[in-house]
């Protein structure tokens, strides 16, 4: 039972919460005989806000191109940068409320969506604005992430472009939100050898932290860089990728409660090192999952992410959707909120026309048919046309 409020009344047995709840009247009354009710799933990694695609690096990929070489021919992020800059921010809206709607149709109701894609401050603050009209406007939740240190600036050095976003970038953010214009919630840098060392990478996300921003970082995607020990200390709630993390880094994540946010998709595409799920589970680590949806990475789709985490890194179903939900929220910082069906929590469901859950990872692109509702607190905003004749 979902209250007015958006917010979980009850959960049950059918009969007791038909006796509980035997005197109320309700705007809608869906009936799940022989499917399964799940919480919504939220999505720990995006870079959905850009234009340009980058369909020809593809190509190259495929015929044996690694990412760093495709990104020193000027390819990569500094492709969408060109692109993202000319756009207007109403073009930047319109691609970015698209992919949301795709986004809803396979299932996610919480987003982290990050900035990152124009790397000069007025470029970050039009995406800032893109993502904040989003979540004025959608009916999904978002929880967003400045990320100017997504690459170096051409023309600037590492330093040069850290002193800039200390000096202009995080000032400006502050005195927007401080305005009520610009509400940020996580703080990103892609510390990797030949971009954000680890000095500057922990400069900008101690300044991020001092400023009231959560820690939500890449780290250790295509070199072992020590960044999983560095968002230990520096207290982070969450890093990404992983693929190239140490022994040591591990049981430091696990120690400081900071979560693995493991992106398949990815390590998929450019052919990386799958990271090292188990090891992180057996260790305590909180393990999460992103789609890390953007023009590198084209997945919107979370049940895809979970089948691919399932099959290449080892996970169970179980701990795939709890990785995709519960685990996910809390690597936002909204577990307390998000993540899981408990009375108190916001009403945002899943439910899918099949008596086993399971179904929604073991159908490998099956969501489209599957996914009869989406629910976000406790509105129905997405309904499949076929509901109910699959």
């Amino acid at each position: 039972v979902v209250c007015r409020d958006g917010c979980i009344k009850a959960v049950g047995q059918a009969d007791v919460i038909r006796n509980q709840f035997s005197g109320a009247t309700f705007e809608r009354i869906i009936d799940c005989s022989g499917k399964c009710v799940l919480p919504g799933l939220v999505d720990a990694h995006t870079h959905p806000v850009w234009a340009g695609d980058r369909v020809h690096e593809f190509a190259m990929k495929l015929a044996g191109a690694s990412y760093m070489e495709i990104h020193q021919a000027g390819g990569g992020i500094h492709f969408t940068v060109e692109h993202t800059r000319k756009a207007t921010e109403e073009e930047l809206f319109s691609t970015f409320k698209h992919r949301l709607e795709r986004m809803r149709r396979a299932g996610s109701t919480l987003v982290e969506c990050k900035s990152g894609y124009g790397l000069n401050l007025e470029t970050e603050l039009k995406m800032l604005r893109v993502i904040e009209r989003a979540k004025q406007s959608m009916d999904i939740g978002i929880s967003s992430t400045y990320c100017g240190a997504h690459s170096v600036p051409k023309g600037k050095t590492a330093t040069e472009a850290t002193d800039d976003i200390i000096n202009n970038h995080l000032p400006k953010l502050k005195e927007l939100k401080l305005s009520g214009e610009i509400h940020v919630n996580n703080i990103d840098v892609f510390c990797e050898k030949g971009v954000f060392d680890l000095d500057s990478t922990r400069r900008i996300l101690q300044a991020g932290k001092e400023m009231g921003l959560q820690i939500n970082f890449h780290g250790d995607e295509l070199h072992p860089m020590k960044s999983a020990e560095l968002g230990a200390e520096l207290g982070a709630q969450a890093i990404s990728h992983l693929e190239e993390v140490s022994d040591e880094g591990i049981m430091a994540m696990a120690r400081a409660k900071c979560a693995a946010v493991l992106l398949p998709t990815t390590a998929y595409m450019l052919r990386l090192k799958q990271p090292q799920a188990r090891k992180m589970l057996e260790e305590g680590v909180v393990v999460a999952l992103g789609s890390d949806f953007n023009p590198n990475a084209y997945c919107f789709s979370m049940p895809m992410v979970m089948h691919l985490a399932c099959v290449n890194m080892k996970m169970s179903m179980n701990e795939a959707l709890a990785a995709a939900t519960i685990n996910a929220a809390y690597a936002l910082g909204k577990s307390d909120t998000h993540g899981s069906i408990e009375t108190g929590k916001q009403g945002d469901l899943l439910i899918i026309n099949s008596s086993r859950w399971e179904h929604l990872i073991y159908q490998f692109g099956g969501h489209e048919a599957l996914i009869d509702y989406v629910i976000v607190k406790g509105k129905v905003i997405y309904q499949n046309e076929r509901c109910g004749t699959m």
